[in-house]
């Protein structure tokens, strides 16, 4: 799993975890699969923009603070 990944992973894990959603619960409310929201938090996927708007708003975040999120955490993985 490269920084970039990681990093993806963490923020999404944080969020959800403080949404208190499960994995398939975000994935409905995301449209998305729930294997790959599984996969994203595993670092096996790459979502695009898309998919973390998408995830983002199931959240009830703004993209740009999930973004940010990343942001930090890559940078803290970097140090």
């Amino acid at each position: 799993m490269n920084s970039l990944s990681t990093a993806i992973a963490q923020a999404l894990v944080k969020y959800r975890h403080l949404s208190h959603l499960s994995q398939e619960e975000l994935a409905d409310a995301a449209g998305i699969h729930r294997t790959y929201v599984s996969q994203i938090e595993r670092g096996l996927k790459m979502p695009t923009v898309a998919i973390l708007f998408k995830i983002s708003k199931a959240l009830n975040i703004r993209a740009s603070d999930l973004i940010g999120e990343i942001e930090g955490q890559y940078a803290e993985l970097q140090d």
